[in-house]
């Protein structure tokens, strides 16, 4: 089993290197496969140890952030995450970040530096397979964001960076209508 999640993180670091230096050189897009549709469950350990369960986000809004502390883009738009958290967090919305190709300590440390004030799990097969779907080619970038409504539909997938006046955009078109 260690030998294939050594495979699997090596894999995956040196696919999101190469891409993580396309995806900072050119301008970030939107690439999906049939939105909206119903978004992926998934569960996971937080890093600060917590169980995670996707259900316990049922009728909130949430943005899944797969990044990783290395990258470049993901680096720049961490700020303006954190930012859009303290905003947003009152009316149920939070970000969930998904770490690749990392080690716990270093994912610690960076959420420690950047006051990530959201949940945070690291990676596994399972997370990436259940998100690959929604993707053409699966998630080939960092950072790779999916949108999810309060209805629990995935609306959107972006590939790249975004700003907190994205976020926040995106968040409002997520948000109940009586919110």
């Amino acid at each position: 089993m260690k030998t294939i999640q050594s495979r699997f993180t090596a894999l995956c670091a040196a696919l999101l290197i190469v891409i993580c230096g396309l995806v900072s050189g050119g301008s970030p897009v939107s690439a999906a496969v049939k939105l909206p549709t119903k978004a992926p469950s998934f569960t996971g350990v937080t890093i600060d140890g917590k169980p995670f369960s996707s259900s316990s986000l049922a009728g909130k809004p949430y943005i899944v952030n797969f990044f990783a502390t290395w990258c470049p883009p993901c680096r720049a738009e961490i700020p303006d995450m954190v930012a859009t958290q303290k905003v947003w967090a009152s009316k149920g919305f939070t970000f969930v970040g998904i770490a690749v190709s990392e080690k716990e300590p270093d994912v610690k440390g960076f959420m420690k530096s950047n006051g990530i004030n959201y949940p945070v799990i690291m990676a596994t097969p399972a997370i990436v397979q259940a998100f690959n779907r929604h993707v053409d080619g699966g998630i080939s970038g960092i950072p790779t964001t999916f949108v999810v409504d309060a209805s629990g539909n995935l609306t959107n997938v972006i590939i790249g960076p975004r700003d907190k006046a994205t976020f926040d955009q995106i968040i409002r078109a997520s948000l109940p209508k009586n919110k």
